[in-house]
């Protein structure tokens, strides 16, 4: 388990900062630009994109179809807060909980 954590810390050290998850160049959609502007809400995009990204990795097959639908249906709610600054911090943040509880059950399932 702590290497496991070791790794994720490692990656995350690793990202450049202000990165979002999509290019903001391409950015159209009134969310996109909205994080795109927003410092805070570009660390948290790249947070929940870190975090995605390992746990739709580690989370065993059967389960990764689960973790990708739920990524969809969260893409689509956080699209629907457009540029609501409050609206997208508290989806990201839901997010973020519900990402790191799915990292919960992988770290009991271990070995690591």
């Amino acid at each position: 388990m702590r290497r496991l954590m070791t790794v994720f810390l490692l990656a995350a050290a690793a990202t450049p900062a202000a990165a979002a998850s999509f290019d903001c160049g391409k950015a159209r959609a009134a969310d996109e630009r909205a994080i795109c502007a927003n410092r805070a809400l570009n660390d948290q995009d790249v947070r929940v994109d870190q975090l995605y990204g390992i746990t739709r990795h580690l989370v065993p097959m059967g389960g990764r179809d689960a973790i990708i639908g739920e990524q969809r249906a969260w893409l689509k709610r956080r699209h629907a807060c457009g540029a609501n600054q409050a609206c997208l911090t508290k989806s990201y943040d839901r997010r973020l909980v519900e990402l790191n509880r799915v990292m919960e059950r992988v770290y009991q399932q271990g070995p690591f």
